[in-house]
């Protein structure tokens, strides 16, 4: 394999905190091997339309702890049109890049693999807050994520408690669960409503509520994730068939701001540096992940093409807990 000189980097879909921690370490690993960077702005989109410049180490100083990310990201859907991914490719090579990283979710991925198989030699960086990511045990911005929701959780529970409520509390994470299931376990709620699981009315909303106005419970935690879909008014089928006043709070955007955890940070230090190694024997067409605690890479179609799950153990655990 032809060994790369010159590698781009992008960040692309939902921003996520330690983004920036990843695009730091891809540029000063490539900087550490004698390797040229150059940095693209606003994902594919950039890359599309040249927002290129070449970065040293210097440039990606005091980055490490902001959360977002520097290069910013933009959606392009045109990306999925061949014509537009050559073009791509052609505008890459113009600034000499010769293999690039991108850091995103499944759909960043589909950009990657399609580069990848149009001669761009390219490596994903699992980059999302919603843990979703089939081939990998852990995504970039899931633990600062999860950790912003509990801390707001807390503070719902002090309100909820005062006026006797009960409230859901909706966390993101689009067809997954994850965020909401730690959540749960980590907030002591009284039931988790998740996109994985099969849903009983009575017996994993209504009875849980029941049984703890039984014991004179004062308040009440529901965590719902967002792709969890109800047929029907949530709040108002809680009052009605538990008489315990509801009330609804969508936590939104919050959970992917602020500045990353000390997981996310060096989680995201590691993959972006195993990436630029790939790259720089010209190795591409790669997802780099995480599997048992240790970094691995994996054929990108083939990673997308893992089902992802939600940890069974896991959902049983927050139904322990939870009487």
């Amino acid at each position: 394999m032809q060994k790369i000189n010159t590698i781009g980097v992008l960040t692309s879909g939902g921003d996520a905190p330690g983004m920036n921690a990843a695009v730091r370490a891809v540029v000063r690993t490539a900087k550490y091997y004698g390797m040229r960077v150059m940095t693209i702005n606003k994902g594919y989109l950039g890359l599309v339309n040249g927002y290129i410049k070449e970065a040293g180490a210097g440039d990606v100083s005091d980055i490490i702890n902001r959360g977002g990310t520097v290069l910013q990201t933009a959606r392009c859907p045109e990306f999925k049109d061949i014509d537009v991914i050559r073009k791509a490719i052609t505008v890459a090579h113009s600034y000499g890049i010769e293999g690039l990283v991108v850091v995103g979710g499944d759909g960043s991925f589909r950009g990657a693999k399609d580069l990848s198989l149009e001669g761009m030699p390219t490596i994903g960086i699992p980059g999302t807050i919603d843990n979703d990511i089939a081939c990998s045990d852990y995504t970039i911005g899931f633990d600062t994520a999860v950790n912003t929701a509990a801390q707001s959780v807390d503070k719902l529970r002090d309100t909820s408690s005062s006026h006797r409520r009960c409230n859901v509390v909706e966390v993101m994470g689009r067809n997954s669960g994850m965020i909401a299931l730690n959540v749960a376990i980590a907030t002591g709620a009284e039931a988790v409503l998740i996109p994985e699981m099969d849903f009983d009315l009575e017996k994993d909303l209504i009875k849980p509520i029941k049984d703890g106005v039984n014991r004179n419970k004062s308040h009440f935690i529901i965590i719902k994730a967002e792709g969890f879909n109800f047929d029907g008014d949530l709040e108002k089928t809680i009052e009605e068939q538990t008489g315990v006043e509801t009330r609804t709070t969508k936590l939104g955007h919050v959970q992917r701001g602020g500045s990353p955890s000390v997981k996310d940070r060096v989680v995201s230090s590691q993959l972006g540096s195993r990436a630029v190694e790939l790259l720089k024997e010209g190795i591409g067409n790669r997802i780099v992940a995480v599997k048992n605690d240790k970094i691995y890479d994996i054929d990108i179609v083939e990673a997308l093409n893992m089902k992802n799950t939600v940890r069974q153990d896991m959902l049983d655990l927050s139904k322990v807990l939870s009487i």
